[in-house]
This record gives C-alpha cells, sequence and structure tokens, in this order.
C-alpha cells in the first residue's frame, strides 16, 4: 500500500447549487487531500480521538491509518462472508471510546445458504481486538448475497441502531414485523433490548421502524435528536427519511422507484399509516455514506446533510433550514470517483472514501 499523502485537489471557484426544490445553497471554497490510498474496497471509516482511523475494507481486513496515511492491519477482527454485497459494513466507535475503547463492527455473517447482517463489540487495544463477542445477529437467516443494510448509529440515550436491508428477494418481509429485514434495528449497547421499543412480538422486540429497502445512510442532528436514514430504491426512488419510532416507511407497498425490468414495484406512491420520504430522487444517485455536518471549519454548511452518490460520483450536499429541504448542491465530483462513505470526524473535518480496489480517504478543509 503507498501511503505517500497525495498532492492535495484545490477548487478555486464555488460549485454550482443544484437547485431541485426552492431555496438557495451557499457554496464554499475547500481543498481535498488524500490521507491514504490504494485500499481495496473501502466501506466505513470512523476518526479516533488521537486523530488516527479505523477503515473497514468490505473483503474482511479491519485497518488503522495513522495520520500520516500509513495502514497497519487490525488483528482479532470477525470472519465474514465476502459475496455480492456481502462482507465488512460499518465501523462504529462508542460514546464513551475514550474511556472504554471500544467499538462495534457491522458485517455479513453466515453461509451462501444462510447468512445475515450482525454486529460484532470489541475493545481496541492498539493494533488488535479483543474480547470481541457478536451482539446481534439479524433473524431470519437468508439465502442471497445483498440488501444488508449495515449502517449502525447511536442515539443521545446511549442505545444502537443498526439499519438491515430485506435480502433483495425477500422484499415482503419488509412489511411483516416479526422478520428483522427491511428493518432499523433499536439494541443497548450491549446487545440487549430496550424495554421501550415500539414492538412487543416474540420476533419483533428489536424492532424500531419497517418498511426499508436497503439503508445504508444514519445521521443524528445534535441540536435536535432527529434521525435522518437514507435508502435505495430500485430503479429510481432513493430515499431520505425521518426517523421516528414505530413508522412504517412503506416498502414495496408504496415506492417513488420501479422495477429493474421496468415493472411497476407498486402501483402506489403513498398509502395510509406509511411514511413519507422528506426526500426522494428519481433517477437514483445510489446513496452511500452519510453524515450531518455540525463543525466550525465550514460554518456555512452547519445542520446540512452530506449523502455520498455512487452512480453520479459525487457528494450531495442537502440544505435544511428547520427540518426542511430547501436546496441542493453537488460537491467533489473532479475526484471522478464513486463515493461509499462520507463521515464528520472528531476534528470537526468532513472525510470522505472512495470505492473500489484503489480506494481513498480524503479529507475536506477550508481553503
Amino acid at each position: 500500500m503507498n501511503h505517500c499523502l497525495a498532492r492535495p485537489f484545490k477548487r478555486l471557484v464555488a460549485a454550482v447549487a443544484l437547485f431541485c426544490l426552492a431555496g438557495a445553497v451557499l457554496a464554499a471554497d475547500y481543498e481535498l487531500t488524500t490521507v491514504a490510498r490504494d485500499m481495496d474496497e473501502p466501506w466505513s471509516v470512523a476518526q479516533l480521538p488521537d486523530g488516527e482511523f479505523l477503515v473497514t475494507l468490505r473483503g474482511g481486513k479491519l485497518l488503522r491509518i495513522s495520520e500520516g496515511g500509513a495502514a497497519t492491519d487490525v488483528q482479532g477482527a470477525p470472519e465474514t462472508y465476502y459475496a455480492g454485497q456481502g462482507g465488512y459494513f460499518d465501523i462504529l466507535l462508542h460514546p464513551d471510546f475514550s474511556s472504554n475503547h471500544t467499538v462495534y463492527l457491522a458485517y455479513a455473517h453466515g453461509t451462501p445458504e444462510a447468512n445475515g447482517t450482525a454486529i460484532m463489540k470489541a475493545t481496541l487495544a492498539g493494533d488488535r481486538l479483543e474480547n470481541a463477542q457478536q451482539i446481534l445477529l439479524v433473524s431470519p437467516l437468508k439465502n442471497t448475497p445483498q440488501h444488508y443494510g449495515g449502517k449502525m448509529l447511536f442515539l443521545p440515550d446511549g442505545t444502537l441502531l443498526l439499519t438491515t436491508g430485506e435480502g433483495f428477494e425477500y422484499r415482503e418481509d419488509a412489511q411483516d414485523r416479526e422478520s428483522e429485514l427491511g428493518k432499523i434495528l433499536r439494541i443497548n449497547d450491549d446487545g440487549s433490548v430496550p424495554g421501550d421499543n415500539p414492538f412487543t412480538g416474540e420476533n419483533s422486540s428489536r424492532v424500531w421502524t419497517y418498511g426499508h429497502r436497503n439503508p445504508q445512510g444514519l445521521a443524528l442532528d445534535d441540536t435536535t435528536g432527529t434521525v435522518y436514514m437514507h435508502e435505495h430504491g430500485p430503479r429510481g426512488g432513493d430515499e431520505i427519511n425521518v426517523v421516528k419510532a414505530g413508522s412504517n416507511y412503506g416498502w414495496p407497498a408504496v415506492t417513488y422507484g420501479v422495477d429493474y425490468s421496468g415493472a411497476y414495484v407498486s402501483p402506489f406512491t403513498e398509502a395510509e399509516g406509511m411514511t413519507q420520504p422528506l426526500l426522494y430522487w428519481v433517477p437514483s444517485i445510489a446513496p452511500s455514506g452519510m453524515a450531518m455536518y455540525s463543525g466550525e471549519h465550514f460554518p456555512q454548511w452547519q445542520g446540512d446533510l452530506f449523502i455520498g452518490a455512487l452512480v453520479d460520483e459525487e457528494v450531495r450536499r442537502v440544505d435544511l433550514e428547520n427540518g426542511e429541504v430547501v436546496g441542493q448542491e453537488s460537491l467533489f465530483a473532479e475526484l471522478e470517483s464513486r463515493i461509499r462513505d462520507v463521515r464528520m470526524g472528531t476534528d470537526g473535518h468532513l472525510y470522505i472514501l472512495t470505492d473500489g480496489s484503489d480506494g481513498q480517504l480524503i479529507r475536506v478543509a477550508p481553503l
């Protein structure tokens, strides 16, 4: 792996706003600097308090990357089912990581005949994971290597959310609360079930929301406590949703997309009792990671969502005002790369992971 810093990309002219909805978008000048490169299928990044990074590679590796770009394999990570869209997914620090050094890894567990999304909890000790234990395995298992979800988020009350996909060929399970496919699940940090989850059925006690296709983005607005989620539609119908406990987000009963064959998934885009998206895209942008910016480096971006776009090879900034979408802006297209993850680091900078066999970790800083 080449650990040298690349020559920074510089942007000297403000980007043109995409006025998809009414309202103006404030642009900003920025500099893109490559922190690390030549990573094989990176999926998620988390910045440690000391400024170093943890990066998951979908094939089943966890890297610890220094601020200078040197990468070391972290030992003790679990085996994964690496096929189709399966492998390692999200990496997340415990809210009290500075004192307990606890990390959470979402990954595909199992075999071709029986696999599903899982969470491992472990203690990070230098370049090794210790006391590793699987604290969640989605039920039922499936026999498809697609649509795992795999994004995690801690809520202010210390509970943990996990998104799960509906397995592609199990779309009806998204409406079945006794199945954990096509859901957002909520657990305590040790894997136990909170007593105030919205459903109490034998197999639905971990279900927080349902009616999802393949949600791969979660972000928290620290000022309001609002949770935002995005998910992939089929052909069209990618969505951003506001997450509320017990809500049904409609898939596959309602959707703004069509099937890959061009046939209707459903003739309906809305129905009683099903929550409408805050924003949807037709055609699809194929959303990946998502972050809400709250740093000091770009004051004009505070409170806005940043969504990686795999198809469009950009990051889409969604300008929010009082919880409403007032505009969008296309950013970082000069990278000419599929974007896999977007995160705000502990240092207040945005970080981007590009997709593919030569993935890069890139810092966004003001000029």
